[in-house]
């Protein structure tokens, strides 16, 4: 009785598991929603996600060093 608790408990939590990660794989394989910023999310491979998000932190470090400083009024 005890052993057939068991494996009732573990195929519930691999059904519970199984569910959580079709969830996340749908939203990764869907459409890019726009963040905050008004940047769209990486979409494709993990690899090609990685160099869109590389190359977006780069462009915005780019901008941020493009920018003038405000001068003080002291000067």
């Amino acid at each position: 009785m005890r052993a057939g608790m068991g494996i009732l408990g573990l195929l519930l939590a691999l059904v519970v598991v199984g569910l959580l990660a079709k969830k996340q794989l749908g939203v990764v394989s869907g459409t890019a929603p726009a963040t905050q910023a008004g940047v769209s999310a990486p979409v494709g491979m993990p690899r090609q996600q990685s160099q869109q998000l590389q190359n977006q932190v780069k462009r915005s470090v780019e901008e941020a060093m493009q920018q003038k400083r405000p001068e003080s009024p002291d000067q």
